[in-house]
């Protein structure tokens, strides 16, 4: 594709710094990122791709500055992330099967539910787990993965959501693991771009520049947040993307 010109490639740097801060806070970054891309000339497999490229590094950073000020720890994470890797390797291959907009139908439902959740439920504070470690590391954690690798809207809201109801995990606790999830969700996916040759090296680089920095200031605003605040965002961006899914159907 042909080089987007200076102006361009200032508004995608400070679409993903923007979308680096708030993907760290409540996930759907892509959100943003993405359409920015597509406006801006880039066709739609390369927007995806290069989307896959600057959002590993947002993740990475948050998770590097998450584990550095102690409020994620290696042990409680590092036998999941392989799972969310695999997850995400079976479900770019599956989507080489299945008609995407088959299982883009599910899209909706789950924004809807995790939404309602996030509005109706107590998520403050630790709650009692529903469900063993073992039980989410073999089935939760590959499968919102394997959601990643198919489609991905919304992957980091899943984790949190899923942390949050289902191993009895805060807000706040829920939404610092969902980083290294969606760390490993990215790379794998990332891997398979990789292969196929779709990424704009030139954007991508900015773009992860910008990303790098707005995750480095969300992960630091993660930790002074309001918990209400948290909350707002985390339902705001969901409705975000049940909006953006209904305008692509139309």
């Amino acid at each position: 594709m042909d080089l987007l010109s200076p102006e361009i490639l200032v508004f995608l740097f400070l679409i993903a710094c923007v979308a680096g801060f708030i993907d760290t806070l409540a996930g759907g970054g892509g959100l943003i990122t993405v359409p920015a891309l597509m406006m801006s000339g880039v066709p739609p497999l390369t927007a995806l791709a290069t989307n896959k490229l600057q959002g590993t590094i947002g993740t990475a950073t948050a998770t590097y500055t998450l584990i550095k000020k102690q409020l994620l720890h290696w042990h409680d994470i590092k036998t999941l992330m392989p799972f969310a890797c695999l997850g995400s390797m079976m479900g770019t291959l599956l989507i080489q099967f299945i008609d995407a907009h088959t299982l883009s139908f599910a899209i909706p439902i789950v924004l809807m539910l995790i939404a309602l959740y996030f509005i109706l439920a107590n998520v403050q504070e630790a709650s009692e787990r529903k469900i063993s470690p073992k039980l989410y590391k073999f089935t939760v954690v590959p499968g919102i993965g394997c959601y990643d690798g198919a489609l991905g809207p919304g992957t980091g809201s899943f984790y949190s959501a899923a942390g949050s109801s289902l191993m009895g995990l805060s807000l706040l606790q829920a939404t610092v693991q969902a980083k290294p999830l969606n760390f490993a969700t990215n790379i794998a996916s990332l891997v398979v771009f990789l292969i196929a040759g779709k990424i704009a090296w030139v954007i991508g680089g900015i773009m992860m520049l910008g990303q790098g920095i707005g995750a480095a200031i969300g992960s630091r605003c993660l930790i002074r947040i309001p918990y209400l605040w948290l909350r707002v965002l985390v339902v705001t961006m969901c409705v975000g993307m049940l909006i953006r899914f209904f305008m692509t159907m139309t």
